[in-house]
């Protein structure tokens, strides 16, 4: 099988994912996680770039959540500058 270089926006999804997990590993799930912690743990992950990474990638994005046995419950996204969050459970 030939090597795929990964795209920016499978970069920045998986980066997501990870820091998802992490913050919930870190506080315990169930969770909320919104844009402000996501910023703090990454500051290329901007809101758009977040809203995107769910919208494009959110199959990869729950397939790594649910490896490491979360699952993602809900995403808000109340628009621009009103902000945005995940809700994360156990599996």
């Amino acid at each position: 099988m030939a090597f795929k270089p990964k795209s920016a926006a499978e970069t920045k999804s998986a980066e997501l994912a990870a820091i998802l997990i992490r913050i919930a590993d870190r506080e315990g799930a169930p969770v909320q996680v919104g844009v402000d912690e996501l910023r703090r743990a990454s500051p290329r992950l901007t809101p758009l770039a977040i809203g995107q990474m769910f919208r494009r990638h959110r199959d990869d994005l729950e397939a790594a959540l649910s490896e490491r046995g979360y699952t993602l419950v809900d995403y808000a996204d109340q628009g621009p500058g009103r902000g945005m969050a995940f809700e994360i459970a156990p599996a």
